[in-house]
């Protein structure tokens, strides 16, 4: 066998300033029940991540949302703090659970006027609102009648969508309806990791097609209900899958991955229905041809206006079966422990750790997986406009005796990422803008508050902001919009 060449894992370097397109979109992005906090104000109720998060044993430290970076009360100063920082747009998303708390029914108007206020808010200081609908917090309510497993909460999401969309819409221009339904589906409903916490892969499987379905159907409102010129999206965590090996079981443990991270959804998103190797590969945890009805397809595949792209790390996988000694095949895929697989029907692969840098995550630094991604959706479905929705690091972040909180390879991660995005647009693909993942430090799911991605160190017993040494550096590079090489001791690009 053959091992993947080293070429893949290297940018080459450049000693030139990069300038980005004119009109690029500079921002940062944040997810509501990771920063909001008041949890039980204005009529918000449990979403699946309150439930999730009190349940003993399901996050680290017993750590909650309930105040977590308390972004509710404190808006208008983070909003002054990106001005601050000169970032041009400002990614958040929409608790479902605060504007209507069971998931059906009229809205809670205090829950949408803390929205106006942000946007409004946001609009004053000169940052663009994109709103996401939805970023993972499922009213509980819902949830206990079968969550993304049955298909009457497409039609719950479609309804909330049209709720605040007629809200926000006459200020909002761009619109994206789900983030990473990868993680709603396959962590909520497979692994378990994620709220609602199940581990079935049947029922992961039909998440996964629910929310396809509402995307499509969220797509159809808020065409209806928003300006012509309002932008819509979907925003995937898209998988930048290499073989371990030459192999033909490693390739084709590549392709499993493939299909069932990637083309699942790709492909009835982007007209072409679900892939048939998926469909096969599946075939004894899902019946498929009762689960799609007809017309699904044509309406998951709505025409949106730009794909959004989370991207942290590649993915690594061999098939596990092929062994000859040694303890059992690894599945470190980065997205938590568990004894049930998140992938279903690829149980057998393996997943390895890349050799070289890693992140507080364990995951590896490697920005060409960023650029293979954005070259290979701009070759596959040519003209699609791209943002890059979410990229970033956690690293053991503190404050210094100074007050200071520097994180030289966070800003090197992030030049290595920004020169990839930066080639695949020379190369001819269609970005139109980037978000740093986090804006702040925050509740990091089931990490709790032990992981730091934020460009802003939060002080979660004070509330105390603190831009880091990465918060200034990204700030620079966006008011100017040229990335610069980094000097030698801020680390490698």
């Amino acid at each position: 066998m053959t091992a993947v060449r080293s070429e893949s894992t290297e940018l080459s370097a450049s000693s030139a300033s990069l300038r980005f397109p004119p009109g690029f979109v500079w921002g940062a992005a944040t997810a509501a029940y990771q920063i909001e906090g008041a949890a039980a104000e204005d009529g918000r109720t449990p979403s699946i991540w309150d439930t999730f998060s009190h349940t003993p044993g399901r996050v680290r430290n017993g750590d909650t949302g309930d105040i977590a970076a308390d972004h509710y009360h404190r808006f208008r100063d983070d909003v002054a703090l990106m001005a601050d920082l000169g970032l041009g747009a400002y990614r958040f998303s929409v608790s479902w659970s605060r504007v209507q708390p069971t998931g059906r029914g009229p809205a809670v108007q205090r829950g949408l006027d803390f929205y106006r206020r942000l946007t409004d808010e946001l609009l004053d200081k000169g940052i663009t609102p994109v709103a996401t609908l939805y970023h993972w917090d499922l009213p509980q309510d819902l949830e206990d009648v079968g969550g993304w497993t049955v298909r009457d909460t497409t039609e719950r999401f479609a309804e909330y969508a049209e709720i605040v969309a007629g809200a926000l819409g006459d200020r909002v221009p761009y619109w994206t309806t789900l983030n990473e339904p990868w993680c709603s589906a396959y962590l909520g409903y497979g692994s378990g990791v994620h709220a609602p916490g199940r581990t079935e892969p049947e029922a992961a499987l039909k998440a996964v097609h629910h929310l396809n379905l509402a995307h499509g159907r969220a797509i159809g409102v808020l065409r209806s209900v928003l300006p012509a010129t309002a932008q819509t999206s979907i925003t995937l965590n898209l998988h930048q899958i290499r073989p371990l090996t030459d192999s033909a079981a490693d390739l084709d443990a590549a392709r499993r991955i493939d299909a069932v991270g990637n083309r699942v959804f790709l492909g009835p998103i982007l007209g072409d229905g679900y892939p048939a190797d998926l469909l096969d590969d599946t075939a004894h945890l899902v019946d498929w041809e009762s689960l799609v009805k007809d017309g699904d397809l044509a309406e998951i595949g709505r025409p949106i206006d730009l794909l959004g792209l989370n991207y942290y790390t590649p993915t690594l996988v061999s098939d596990g079966r092929v062994q000859t000694e040694g303890p059992a095949a690894p599945r470190n895929d980065g997205h938590g422990s568990s004894d049930y697989s998140p992938w279903p029907g690829s149980e057998h692969v393996a997943f390895h750790l890349p050799p070289g840098e890693t992140t507080a995550m364990r995951w590896a630094v490697d920005a060409t997986g960023l650029r293979d991604l954005i070259q290979r959706i701009a070759r596959e479905h040519p003209g699609l406009p791209m943002m890059v929705t979410e990229n970033g690091a956690a690293y053991d972040d503190y404050i210094s005796p100074e007050g200071q909180v520097n994180d030289p390879e966070r800003i090197a991660y992030l030049h290595g990422h920004l020169s990839a995005v930066h080639q695949a647009v020379s190369a001819g693909a269609d970005v139109r803008g980037y978000f740093l993942w986090s804006l702040m430090d925050n509740f990091e799911w089931a990490y709790g508050y032990s992981k730091r991605f934020g460009a802003v160190y939060v002080d979660f017993g004070t509330q105390r902001r603190i831009p880091k040494q990465s918060a200034h550096w990204y700030a620079t590079v966006a008011r100017a919009n040229v990335l610069q090489d980094l000097p030698e001791e801020d680390g490698k690009s």
